[in-house]
């Protein structure tokens, strides 16, 4: 068995398109206080969810600008 990060299951979501998962993975992730959430800004898997309003919220929730 090999541990997955919440943050790495979003991050293959974002990658497939799938943007809802991904949002739900992310919130995963902030609920457990992930570390990987700092890289959210400069990750380029978060480009396409960037336009996104709940990209925008997780953001300033984690304390990055937007």
């Amino acid at each position: 068995r090999r541990y997955v990060s919440l943050y790495g299951i979003a991050a293959f979501h974002a990658g497939l398109g799938e943007h809802d998962q991904a949002f739900e993975w992310l919130e995963k992730a902030y609920e457990e206080r992930s570390g990987w959430l700092v890289w959210l800004k400069s990750e380029p898997i978060s480009d396409a969810l960037r336009s996104d309003p709940r990209f925008q919220n997780l953001l300033r929730r984690v304390g990055l600008p937007p």
